[in-house]
């Protein structure tokens, strides 16, 4: 009787276990077909929305009047604060450092929220040439007579009394005039805007600036010069 043989093992396809592994996916993903269909929706959904959401403007950070402040305010770093605006919503030559303006002083009056320019503020080098001085704001009611004058013009102010009661009196003489703020800017606010005339910063002579600053706050201004 022949001795008996052992049985021989099928050879096993290199492919087996690859072919086992899909089949397996396979089923995982009949079985889970629903959910990962609308998980695919849900992804093609953000991605759609992400492309067509338009992106985030761009903004700058510039400083405002935290309250109304009078024209002649020195300013401090307690009265401005920082506000985020559009590049095309800003007004020209809109402040964004605060170290620019903190120190001068104010040639024209603001109101709270309006965003400060360098155009309202009385620069130090206006003053360049003229030692001993200051820098003061003056409102004359005529701006048309305002509309003649230059810079580096020297001009006399004389306080007038519209009802006539006391008599012209000299308030200041031969100043020179160190800047002309222009009516309307993109700087101007409302108060400036509602207010009459049009400003004359001069500058004055040291021991006088107070004295004028506050007369002329309170008084009519007509301003006399010569060519």
């Amino acid at each position: 009787m022949a001795p008996a043989t052992a049985p021989t093992s099928r050879p096993r396809s290199p492919w087996s276990g690859p072919r086992s592994l899909v089949r397996r996916v396979r089923r995982r993903v009949l079985l889970h077909r629903r959910g990962l269909a609308a998980l695919c929706a849900g992804l093609a959904v953000l991605v759609v929305v992400g492309a067509t959401a338009p992106a985030t403007p761009p903004t700058v950070r510039v400083w405002t009047a935290a309250d109304d402040l009078a024209g002649g305010t020195v300013l401090r770093s307690g009265a401005l604060v920082p506000r985020r605006l559009p590049p095309e919503a800003l007004p020209d030559d809109a402040v964004t450092d605060p170290a620019q303006v903190v120190g001068r002083v104010l040639a024209a009056p603001v109101t709270r929220g309006e965003t400060l320019t360098r155009l309202r503020v009385v620069q130090g080098r206006l003053l360049r040439g003229y030692p001993g001085r200051t820098a003061v704001p003056l409102r004359v009611g005529d701006g048309t007579a305002v509309s003649l004058l230059r810079v580096g013009d020297r001009v006399s102010f004389v306080v007038a009394d519209p009802e006539g009661r006391t008599a012209p009196e000299l308030l200041v003489e031969d100043v020179p005039v160190v800047a002309l703020p222009l009516p309307g800017d993109r700087g101007s606010g409302p108060a400036d805007a509602a207010a009459p005339g049009r400003l004359v910063v001069v500058a004055v002579p040291d021991p006088a600036a107070t004295r004028v600053a506050a007369r002329a706050a309170t008084s009519v201004l007509v301003p006399v010069w010569t060519d």
